[in-house]
């Protein structure tokens, strides 16, 4: 199989026009799940611009179909909105099995779904918490299972998990979220590992704070709000030029390198320096109100 085209880690506006010209992705198919809204629904309008066939997965299953519609869906065309409970075994085969009889074989799955509670840890609901861990954890793992043992057998395919700089940092108030993160890097890269020389790729995109209903009233320290379209751009990249580890900004690799190297105390002056603070953050809980009973309740998953 030819190698697909390299393109730079941001795309300018005028390269983000080119590319569903240039079709860099023409003939793959690809699962996203949590792609009704938020960084999913970037990821796949970025993918399916670029020519992949592209199936947006999310337990609301009319929010599903509703952005594969806005998206640019037609009827027969390469573009699916499907049901998907990350959090059940049974839901999730249906959603590839489906996606694969309706689209082909799966080349990428994005395992995008997440929610985050956050507060101080003594008050955390245990609901919420093992709500985090049965989406953010084993929804991933689920996936990996379900998907990677058809990718094997064809020598070929990638799995994308969007985890968190808080993979590398724990910031004060999101002590389940980033647990779960953590645990997604360890069990990430314990599978690369087993899949080594398979033709099979794991990589993980770590996104700083990105303005999505899942951080409404968090902090972002010392850098900006990322924006859903550089998500979506890294995402794009990593998928045309797979690699293990993708930070957005580039620049939190660096520092959590250089933490890595530092003394106990230096270590934790450097994270209480650039890790946002988010009990300090969140003045006023309500702003996380609705969002947080809607993921408890509802359970429509947010990435």
């Amino acid at each position: 199989m030819a190698a697909p085209p390299r393109y730079p880690y941001t795309f300018s506006r005028r390269g983000r026009d080119r590319l569903p010209r240039t079709q860099p992705l023409a003939g793959r198919v690809i699962a996203v799940t949590g792609a009704g809204r938020g960084i999913g629904r970037a990821v796949a309008a970025r993918l399916a611009a670029a020519g992949a066939a592209v199936a947006i997965g999310d337990i609301d299953a009319e929010l599903a179909a509703e952005t594969a519609d806005a998206i640019g869906a037609r009827p027969g065309g390469r573009l699916l909105g499907l049901s998907l409970d990350v959090t059940d075994t049974h839901s999730f085969a249906d959603f590839l099995r489906t996606v694969e009889t309706r689209l082909g074989p799966i080349d990428v799955l994005i395992n995008n779904a997440g929610i985050m509670w956050v507060g101080p840890f003594e008050e955390e609901p245990e609901e919420a918490a093992l709500r985090q861990f049965d989406v953010n954890v084993h929804g991933v793992l689920r996936g990996m299972k379900l998907v990677i043992p058809g990718m094997r057998k064809r020598g070929r395919g990638h799995v994308v998990n969007i985890a968190s700089a808080a993979s590398k940092v724990a910031p004060p108030g999101e002590a389940t979220y980033a647990a779960t993160k953590h645990a997604i890097h360890g069990y990430s890269t314990a599978v690369r590992a087993e899949l080594r020389g398979t033709g099979v790729h794991v990589s993980l995109v770590m996104p700083g704070v990105v303005d999505t209903e899942l951080a409404v009233g968090t902090a972002t320290g010392p850098t900006r709000r990322l924006t859903t379209d550089q998500v979506a751009d890294a995402v794009l990249d990593v998928v045309l030029r797979p690699r293990f580890e993708v930070f957005i900004p580039r620049q939190v690799a660096a520092l959590t390198r250089l933490a890595a190297l530092l003394p106990g105390r230096a270590r934790d002056a450097l994270h209480h320096l650039l890790v946002p603070d988010q009990l300090a953050a969140l003045s006023d809980r309500s702003v996380r109100a609705a969002y947080e009973q809607r993921t408890r309740t509802a359970r429509h998953p947010e990435g």
